[in-house]
C-alpha cells in the first residue's frame, strides 16, 4: 500500500483539488451512479436527478480531474468510473460514512452534559 507520508507537495495539492471537486454532492451521485455501472451522460443524469446540461458540466470537471473516462459511442458520450483505484476509494468512503459509529470518548463538553 502507498505511504501517504511520502507525498511530494504537488501530488498532495492534486489530491486536495479532487478532493474538493468530490465535496459537491451533485458531482458525488453521478460518481455513484458510473460507480454501479458506465452510463451514458443523458442516462446518467436521469439517475442522479438533474438535467443532461448540468450533468455534462459536472462530467467534464470529473473527466479533467481524471475520475471518469469518456467514451463516445455514436452520438453519444458513455461515462465510466476512471479505475479501480477510484471505485475503491468512492466504495471505502461511502462504507465509512454509513457504518455505525461509536464513541469511545466523548468530547470536551459532552460527558459533562450527559451527568447532568
Amino acid at each position: 500500500m502507498f505511504k501517504l507520508g511520502k507525498l511530494k507537495d504537488h501530488h498532495v495539492e492534486q489530491l486536495a483539488d479532487m478532493f474538493r471537486l468530490l465535496g459537491d454532492p451533485t458531482r458525488l451521485r453521478l460518481m455513484a451512479v458510473l460507480c454501479n455501472s458506465p452510463a451514458a451522460a443523458s442516462v446518467a443524469a436521469a439517475m442522479a436527478g438533474i438535467s443532461p446540461q448540468l450533468a455534462s458540466h459536472h462530467l467534464r470537471l470529473l473527466r479533467a480531474a481524471r475520475l471518469v473516462r469518456a467514451e463516445r459511442r455514436g452520438r453519444e458520450i458513455h461515462y465510466a468510473v476512471a479505475d479501480e483505484h477510484v471505485r475503491h476509494m468512492l466504495a471505502d468512503m461511502a462504507e465509512h460514512v454509513t457504518e455505525p459509529h461509536h464513541h469511545q470518548h466523548a468530547p470536551a463538553g459532552e460527558a459533562e452534559e450527559e451527568k447532568v
